[in-house]
């Protein structure tokens, strides 16, 4: 059987979560057009959750989902006003373009409703420093997701090298992220209209899969604000994506260590994952479950061992019932954990960093 590797306060919390839950959290779902939505229309059957409304104009779009998820069409409505008009959300997630992720927080911050956004965070720096203002100023929640956040050979990863030290300190890490690109793999027009498009997305797949490696590189390094980045984007799929970049590699400068940071939209193999390099060995998490640990032996020689992870316990397997957890003040988000408002402003200023270092060809100092 895997052995699943979690803390014994992630136990107890996970006992005190599954007694002491409160009602469903009450969710606005604000756009229908990015098709990581499935998850969250497909999820409530946990109880975590619940949806109120769904703001999506696009009422063909609206209905196809309906009939899929089976739910009523009375839900949909066409502005976020006439939603709030008819219900309460405690909370909204945002699944339209990242453009529109600032017009989420500059309507629903002021109210007091918690936000919770698919990544990145935003398409620039301006747009995230604005976001991050309204989340301070009316004390929300302001949460982005990854598919990454919830792997569990992640979260193993970052207890072997920063709290038990397994591999020795960090002196390098390696994520890959991507697929063959969005028109390859077939994503609906609705979301390759935006995802392609360099105002809507803030870029290609530096900023589509770019962010990813961004995000755990800001956590493995627990905050530490990078010295330099430099980038370099090419586009290998011209008639696919004819408006931006589909291949980045991205270099993070640390006062210690380096992060290199593969996005792409050219694998031949969809991917996500990453290796970190200490002193004494390496990890390596090949995907959302199986990871290895490698400990140098001589010059190229190692002892390695494997470990096939379950998922995490509840709510940490989950963005919805994590952000359920978070705003009932079951969870308080810690500086430059995953989700944090702290590290996704960081992420999107690398990835700032990373686009103007790739137009200039020359290496941006972050100050």
């Amino acid at each position: 059987m895997p052995k699943l590797f979690v803390t014994s306060g992630m136990i107890l919390f996970a006992s005190l979560y599954a007694f002491g839950q409160k009602a469903p959290l009450k969710i606005g779902v604000i756009g229908l057009t990015h098709t990581h939505v499935h998850w969250i229309l497909g999820g409530t059957e946990r109880g975590d959750y619940e949806i109120v409304g769904i703001v999506e104009p696009n009422r063909e779009l609206a209905g196809r989902y309906a009939e899929q998820h089976g739910y009523s069409m009375d839900l949909v409505y066409d502005t976020s006003e006439e939603l709030l008009a008819a219900t309460k959300p405690e909370a909204v997630t945002a699944f339209g373009t990242i453009y529109d992720h600032l017009e989420v927080v500059e309507t629903f911050a002021p109210l007091g409703i918690h936000v919770m956004v698919e990544k990145p965070l935003a398409v620039s720096l301006k747009h995230a420093k604005k976001m991050q203002a309204l989340a301070q100023k009316h004390n929300i929640h302001l949460l982005t997701n990854y598919e990454t956040t919830w792997y569990p050979t992640n979260h193993r990863a970052y207890e072997l090298v920063t709290e038990e030290k397994a591999v020795g300190d960090i002196r390098k890490i390696v994520v890959r992220d991507g697929h063959r690109g969005p028109k390859k793999i077939g994503v609906n027009s609705e979301f390759l209209d935006w995802l392609t498009d360099p105002k809507l997305n803030g870029g290609g797949a530096i900023t589509d899969f770019g962010c990813y490696g961004a995000n755990l590189t800001t956590w493995l390094m627990e905050g530490e604000r990078p010295k330099s980045v430099t980038a370099i984007t090419q586009q290998l799929q011209a008639p696919n994506n004819p408006l931006v970049d589909d291949e980045a590699i991205i270099l993070v400068q640390y006062a210690d260590a380096v992060a290199i940071i593969q996005a792409s939209w050219n694998w031949p193999i969809g991917r996500k994952d990453m290796e970190i390099y200490g002193l004494t060995g390496a990890v390596y998490a090949d995907n959302r479950h199986d990871l290895r640990i490698r400990i140098a032996e001589g010059y190229d020689d190692f002892d390695e061992t494997s470990q096939t992870l379950e998922e995490r316990p509840a709510p940490y397997d989950d963005p919805f019932a994590y952000l359920a957890a978070v705003v009932r003040g079951n969870i308080e988000p810690a500086p430059y954990d995953l989700s944090s408002l702290e590290n996704n402003v960081l992420v999107v200023e690398i990835l700032d960093a990373a686009i103007r270092s790739a137009r200039t060809g020359k290496r941006v100092r972050l100050k």
